[in-house]
């Protein structure tokens, strides 16, 4: 399948009796369908890419990996990438949560957008952040004002991912 990069997006042209990009979208959850056109955004393309599922071109010539990686790399979005990866490799349905103030919205496997409500609201960490506890506990507060778990996905050094699922409690 090939996806167009542009501006940080990348769209893939869903051709008469081409049922892979609807596929994505209605099966997988990537992107969102505007009119003919699937819209990834550069984390789902990367991660696409990487699974051997998308080849991605910029102005007619065939992007390699590391470069849409680079790209990644360049908006400081490294650690959501592993973080996505992560989560979508252990079937998670994955979804924006910038409305929550998350990175991400996580859907149990085998419920669906649209259909249900997302399980998890997904704080991604670096190892040596400092987290001031006024925002720490507004992300937990968020959270569970919403119905949603807060999971904190810690990324530490050697990129390796630990997830804290935290609860809000009243004493």
């Amino acid at each position: 399948m090939r996806g167009n990069l542009n501006d940080g997006i990348v769209s893939v042209i869903i051709e008469e009796g081409s049922k892979k990009p609807i596929a994505l979208n209605q099966k997988s959850f990537f992107g969102k369908l505007e009119g003919d056109i699937l819209e990834l955004s550069l984390i789902e393309a990367c991660y696409l890419m990487e699974k051997g599922r998308l080849n991605i071109f910029e102005n007619d010539k065939k992007c390699e990996f590391n470069y849409i990686l680079d790209l990644i790399k360049e908006k400081d979005s490294y650690g959501n990438y592993i973080v996505y990866r992560d989560l979508k490799d252990r079937g998670y349905i994955i979804r924006t949560g910038f409305k929550y103030g998350a990175e991400f919205r996580l859907y149990d496997r085998g419920s669906q957008p649209g259909q249900g409500h997302s399980e998890y609201l997904v704080k991604i960490f670096f190892e040596n952040d400092n987290i001031p506890a006024m925002n720490f506990a507004s992300y937990v507060r968020v959270s569970h004002g919403v119905n949603k778990n807060f999971l904190m996905a810690i990324v530490d050094d050697d990129l390796d991912i630990t997830y804290y699922d935290v609860e809000w409690t009243r004493p």
